[in-house]
């Protein structure tokens, strides 16, 4: 059960239902998450503002915004939002083998691993990546538009996996697999064969 209510349609103020209705209007529901963010109107508004924003044709696809929610998700330990941007990422085009690179923090190709690994960076060292992490972005085809997206969606991801780990936000997608881990370079046999590691 979430820590923070989840405001029901029917009891929303007529600001937060106009913010509902939209989110309904667009997919079809209003997610958990959105309703946990209904305890504060100016939080859901911005949440909205922002994200919606950042999806109207930047300078990274929605299948490239996916691989860092998915990233920033699992670094997080956030389920929510992990569950909802694996199916997210589904919808948008993501291979299983993408989303599970992804989760791994690593990349499907060269440009999502480049993707992955800047994210990862931006996150870990809290924006201070250094000069060669950025040029190694750059040079893997991604312009300052997504330099700044990257960070932008990081940004907004960590907010809402703060949140829904806070709240403890009843998840209302699809559970995330397991995450499939990779044989460690140069293994022979895995420990649940049976052999010694």
């Amino acid at each position: 059960m979430s820590r923070l209510p989840q405001i029901a349609l029917e009891q929303a103020t007529p600001q937060q239902a106009e913010l509902f209705a939209a989110v309904k209007q667009q997919l079809g529901r209003v997610p958990n998450l959105l309703r946990v963010l209904g305890n504060s109107t100016a939080a859901l508004s911005g949440y909205l503002d922002f994200s919606g924003a950042l999806a109207g044709g930047g300078g990274l696809d929605a299948r490239q915004r996916e691989v860092v929610a998915i990233s920033v998700a699992e670094a997080n330990g956030c389920g929510y939002c992990l569950a909802a941007h694996c199916t997210i990422g589904k919808t948008a085009g993501l291979s299983p083998d993408a989303i599970n690179a992804a989760r791994q923090g690593d990349g499907s190709d060269d440009a999502n691993r480049a993707l992955v690994g800047f994210t990862n960076a931006v996150l870990q060292h809290r924006g201070r990546v250094d000069d060669d992490e950025l040029e190694a972005f750059r040079a893997a085809g991604f312009s300052d538009e997504a330099v700044t997206e990257v960070v932008a969606h990081v940004a907004l991801n960590v907010f809402t996996n703060y949140l829904n780990n806070l709240a403890e936000t009843e998840i209302d997608f699809p559970a995330a697999p397991a995450l499939e881990t990779k044989e460690p370079v140069g293994a022979t046999c895995s420990t649940a064969s049976g052999c010694d590691a």
